[in-house]
């Protein structure tokens, strides 16, 4: 096998490590950037390093730049705390987000194993929202949304998160069937997770 030069195939060792890239995906990334020139690969390599700066909300997970350890919508007091949408992952937020149709925070799962046990990491992100929900909402939120992909795994995911969630909140609710059986919240429109939001039980 034709072996590469140091410098690409350190590039390809890493971007194999990305989800959904292979090695083979990964060599022709790294053939693109070359091919890109210098001052491509500068602005990218830039960008990547802004990166770094990025903080991880205290409250919800999701990513930021404030000075303090809230994001925007966490620290946004319009927003209403007493109803929480628990998430799979980052850009299932943003999509149900960009519906504009939510006033209400967030709490990202992460993806949840499909051994039925969850991580560490997210037993303790649960711990910290249960001491939230205690101590700012007085015992109980308004409303927990389950907001998973309307697919079987999905649907274990929520089964388990409901059995951890219930006594967090008066009600506990799950997206209507508005999103196709098998879809991903990822990739759905805005009106159709709009229309999930509305029609949520």
């Amino acid at each position: 096998m034709m072996k590469l030069p140091d410098p690409m195939q350190k590039v390809v060792d890493e971007l194999s490590e990305l989800p959904s890239i292979g090695p083979r995906q990964a060599i022709r990334l790294a053939f693109y950037l070359i091919n890109e020139g210098p001052d491509h690969l500068r602005n990218l390599g830039g960008a990547i390093e802004g990166l770094a700066t990025m903080k991880v909300c205290a409250r919800c997970y999701f990513i930021h730049e404030n000075e303090d350890d809230l994001c925007d919508i966490c620290a946004n007091p319009a927003r209403n705390a007493k109803i929480i949408m628990a998430v799979e992952k980052e850009t299932d937020l943003l999509s149900l987000e960009n519906t504009k149709r939510y006033t209400g925070r967030y709490f990202i799962v992460g993806p949840v194993p499909k051994t039925g046990f969850l991580e560490p990491w997210q037993k303790a992100r649960l711990t910290a929202l249960a001491a939230f929900v205690k101590e700012e909402l007085g015992g109980q939120a308004d409303e927990i949304i389950l907001a998973f992909n309307p697919t079987s795994l999905g649907d274990f995911q929520a089964s388990l998160l409901m059995k951890e969630l219930s006594p967090l909140a008066k009600r506990v609710s799950r997206l209507g069937r508005g999103l196709p059986t098998g879809g991903e919240i990822e990739f759905s429109d805005d009106e159709t997770l709009g229309a999930s939001l509305e029609r949520r039980s």
